[in-house]
Order: structure tokens, then C-alpha cells, then sequence
């Protein structure tokens, strides 16, 4: 419930809002401190809220029914049934009304705040190769290489898995390899114990630092097509393939000016709703 406080008090639909946000957490499960946090911040919340809907843009906003039962629906939809949704407002000092309510205040409050974003202005090719020339480090690619594993585990508790049981076993299957190394993902499918046994042994595209130390050396190391000599890490023994490798690249402007536009927008329209908001009266 929400705490009694002689100097803030939140809105239970805000302060419920908030606390998952912030917290992931409905606010009867928050500590004192954390509660506090979500009291503030809802409250404040609330007032600019107050604030937007008394603005001269709010007075032509209309949510349909449709609108408003979708909202309602969307939050309905993350519970199992009708007593778990009705007793998690109940919790929280909530009714279907006053759920209803505060979605239809929701919903306004946020199409206000969209007309505002649609008045940023256009963003220029100039302002997108100005910021890709600032932020080149952004478009670094790091060297990809696509890995194909197999593993034997090291188990002194299992015979198959002791630690010269599994290094023979894999020393069998390296030299099939040797003789044919087409056969990796029949051979990963029969013998490794790593997960992805299932689809051949493939790890995907990996950056440098993703693997275990000692697999992240090898397989950066090797060429393409080529299968590792046994690797040893704390876990057992590995053998790796480099499937595929990506050379490491600073993307162009032409590859990266769909993303930096979209930056530049999201950026330009939360400056224009800050600054119509800053301009509100109190």
C-alpha cells in the first residue's frame, strides 16, 4: 500500500508505474528506501503530467473506446485469469474505474507529448555526416569469426570421462577430422556434449572475449576452414572450426545513415518535448 507521508503522497496508478520501472517490482515489495524513490518520482511525474493536460495542445486530444480498451487489454493480458488481475489491483489501491481512469489520462498524456515530437524539425544529410564524422568509433566492427564446436568433458566420476578416456575419444575424433573435415557437424552431432551438438557444433558469429580464454585464442588464430588442434580448458577438451570470418571494418556513412537518422530523430524530438515542457506554467 502506499505509505503514509506528510510530505509527498503518489498516485497509486503512478506510483505503480514507476515502481516497475524503476525496480521491477509492485510497490508492497519494495524496501523503505526504494519505496521513498518510487513516491517521489511518481509524484513528480504526475504533476508534469497535470501540467501537459492543462496545456492548450491537450484541450483537442480524444481517446476512443478503442484506444482506451486496448490499454485496458494490454495489461489485462499479462495475468492468468480475472482473480490474479483483480487482486493485483486491489493491491495497489486499484478498481477497474479508476484503472480505466488513469489509462484514459495516460493515453492523452501521451499523445499530447507525440503532436509535440512531430513539430522537431527534419534532420539534414549534413547533420548525419556531421555526427558520423564525431562518432566513427560507434560504426567499428570488430573481426567476427563463425565457430563450429565439439566437447568431451573432463569427470574423473564417469569412466567414459576421465581425463585420458576423454582425451583419447577426442583424439579419435581429431583425426577423423584430419581425413575429412566435412565431417564436423555428423561427428559433433554423435559426440560433443556442448548444447550445440544439436546444430552441428555451430557457436555462430563471435567476437574476440567470447569464448573461454583458450578457445577465443585458437579460433582467432587459425585459418578459415581449419580445424584446432585439442584444446584444454577447466571444463575438458574442445576442438574448434572456423566456419566463416568477417574482417574487422569502420561501416561507411552510406551503411549507417538509416541508424544515424534514427538517432538524430529520437534526439531531435525529445529536445523538442523538452523544451515545450520547460515552457509550461507551473
Amino acid at each position: 500500500m502506499t505509505p503514509s507521508n506528510p510530505v509527498v503522497q503518489a498516485d497509486p496508478y503512478s506510483l505503480l508505474r514507476v515502481a516497475l520501472t524503476l525496480f521491477k517490482k509492485n510497490p508492497d515489495e519494495l524496501n523503505a528506501a526504494d519505496l521513498r524513490q518510487a513516491v517521489i518520482q511518481a509524484h513528480n511525474e504526475f504533476k508534469i503530467e497535470t501540467r501537459i493536460l492543462s496545456a492548450p495542445e491537450a484541450g483537442a486530444v480524444i481517446i476512443s473506446d478503442r484506444e482506451l480498451l486496448d490499454a485496458y487489454q494490454e495489461i489485462r493480458d499479462r495475468y492468468e485469469d480475472d482473480e490474479s488481475f483483480y487482486n493485483d489491483l486491489q493491491k495497489n489501491l486499484l478498481n477497474e474505474a479508476s484503472l480505466n481512469a488513469a489509462l484514459y489520462r495516460q493515453c492523452r498524456v501521451n499523445v499530447v507529448m507525440e503532436l509535440i515530437a512531430s513539430r522537431s524539425p527534419d534532420i539534414t544529410e549534413v547533420e548525419i555526416g556531421l555526427y558520423y564524422d564525431l562518432h566513427k568509433e560507434q560504426f567499428n566492427r570488430p573481426e567476427l569469426r563463425e565457430a563450429s564446436h565439439i566437447f568431451i568433458s573432463i569427470n574423473s566420476d564417469y569412466l567414459d570421462n576421465t581425463r585420458e578416456t576423454a582425451f583419447s575419444r577426442m583424439l579419435e575424433i581429431r583425426e577423423k577430422l584430419q581425413e575429412n573435415p566435412t565431417q564436423f557437424a555428423d561427428l559433433a552431432l554423435k559426440h560433443s556434449e556442448c548444447p550445440t551438438a544439436l546444430q552441428g557444433g555451430i557457436l555462430g558469429l563471435v567476437p574476440r572475449g567470447k569464448l573461454y580464454p583458450e578457445l577465443d585464442a585458437v579460433l582467432f588464430k587459425i585459418n578459415l576452414g581449419e580445424v584446432s588442434d585439442i584444446i584444454e580448458s577447466e571444463i575438458g577438451f574442445h576442438l574448434v572450426l572456423c566456419r566463416q570470418l568477417q574482417e574487422q571494418e569502420t561501416l561507411s556513412l552510406e551503411k549507417t545513415t538509416a541508424k544515424i537518422r534514427q538517432i538524430l530523430i529520437d534526439r531531435s524530438r525529445r529536445a523538442c518535448q523538452r523544451a515545450w515542457l520547460d515552457n509550461l506554467p507551473n
